[in-house]
């Protein structure tokens, strides 16, 4: 089955957390183990109620506080498609920890408090799911049990976040109002909205065409790892394991080899359940070429005429994570893309982004926590490189911190620089 990755963003307290456990709770996902313990942790804490929050808020800190600090993930499934669900922290102190959680995600879940309307966070978190690259959004208008379930109060909210999603990248957006402690279109129509015509919102993750979201014009592997079993059996078995990160791989096609521009054929696609005829993103699969040649982890395959730049120097978007530091021109840092690592110098820290207005002040000269900026990088080796927006594998890297061994930032490929 098809995997959706979606990850849940919004303000503080808005429902996150509600939201996934119903989701859960509703498609018939949670063990009754997991259920009796929800059961009790809700009454030592004197809640009338089953608290599904507590579902995915598992740190300590976060019960006692009832916000969502860490990135929490939960599978399901139904017998249409498999999910992946990336709790999200709402506040802006954790915005790390939300681009991490985000940054694989094929849509994002907008929440906004039907009492509160769209508040900074709400358009924030918007604003750098846009920049993720994340295709679709969905705009949940949770709370409406606390406002009537007033159709006049979605309906404001919805024209006010269109207006405002006109700055974005992402074009599809779905509007829906729902009541994620009551289960009102979460994953049954609601009887208390009727003037609501739209999907639930399960039917809507189940039917959102996501095929089309990966590059499958231009072909792009990075080796990962070169299989050669020492068994008498395959002693002459050479195959390339990796994750396809673009384009179409089809046997017999005529394929180039980067850094060295080597040139061949692919001569069989294998899997553990047997070859298979064509490879798409992300499937991970083991090439195997007509020719030998000198291939190793970090080097990349891809189409004889539609490959990557080539380059040593790059502009890109950079999220610093971390406090202990600041991202200033000359600091020194390991950087990986893709399967490949090298070390990287910042020439130059060219503005920070205002993630509020898309405004970019070019008068900073360094990045602190949580702080997005346009910057310069030329590293040790070349990277095989896309432009975020048309890659976003290809199109991203993190930088480490080498003394510390922590990534410290995580990057969006703008464009090679010569």
């Amino acid at each position: 089955m098809e995997l959706l990755r979606f990850a849940t963003v919004g303000s503080v307290d808005d429902g996150k957390s509600t939201l996934i456990g119903r989701l859960l709770f509703d498609s018939k996902a949670i063990l009754q183990d997991t259920w009796d313990a929800m059961e009790l942790s809700s009454r030592n804490h004197g809640d009338e109620y089953v608290n599904l929050a507590l579902l995915t808020d598992g740190l300590r800190a976060e019960r006692e506080q009832g916000i969502t600090i860490d990135v929490a993930y939960r599978y399901f499934s139904t017998p249409r498609r498999k999910f992946i669900i990336a709790d999200t922290p709402g506040h802006v102190q954790y915005t790390r920890n939300m681009v991490t959680g985000a940054s694989t995600a094929h849509l994002a879940l907008i929440l906004i408090d039907a009492r509160q309307g769209i508040v900074e966070q709400s358009r924030r978190h918007a604003i750098i799911a846009s920049l993720l690259g994340i295709p679709h959004l969905v705009v949940c208008v949770n709370k409406m049990d606390l406002v009537e379930y007033d159709r006049a109060v979605f309906e404001r909210i919805r024209d006010e976040f269109a207006a405002f999603a006109g700055k974005l990248t992402t074009r599809d957006i779905a509007y829906i109002p729902i009541s994620a402690l009551k289960g009102d279109n979460v994953v049954e129509r609601s009887e208390h909205m009727p003037w609501f015509d739209g999907l639930p919102l399960l039917q809507h993750l189940e039917e959102v065409e996501i095929a089309l979201d990966e590059d499958l014009d231009d072909p792009r592997f990075p080796v990962q790892y070169v299989i050669r079993p020492m068994s008498d059996a395959h002693h002459d078995y050479r195959g390339y394991a990796g994750t396809v990160a673009g384009g179409v791989f089809r046997a017999g096609d005529a394929v180039r080899v980067l850094p060295s521009g080597l040139t061949s054929r692919i001569l069989s696609i294998d899997r553990f359940e047997g070859a298979v005829a064509a490879a798409v993103p992300p499937m991970a699969v083991t090439l195997r070429l007509e020719d030998d040649l000198d291939i190793s982890r970090g080097d990349m395959i891809v189409g004889a005429d539609r490959g990557p730049a080539t380059a040593q120097e790059f502009e890109a978007v950079v999220c610093w994570m971390t406090e202990q530091s600041q991202l200033t021109p000359g600091t020194r840092l390991a950087i990986k893309h893709t399967t490949r690592v090298a070390r990287a110098l910042v020439r130059s820290v060219e503005s920070r982004l205002d993630v509020n207005t898309l405004d970019e002040d070019p008068t900073i000269g360094a990045l602190r926590l949580n702080e997005i900026g346009r910057v310069r990088l030329r590293t040790t080796q070349p990277l095989f490189m896309d432009p975020y927006e048309r890659n976003r594998s290809t199109g991203s890297f993190i930088l480490i911190d080498e003394a510390r061994n922590t990534t410290v930032a995580a990057g969006m490929i703008r464009r090679a620089l010569p």
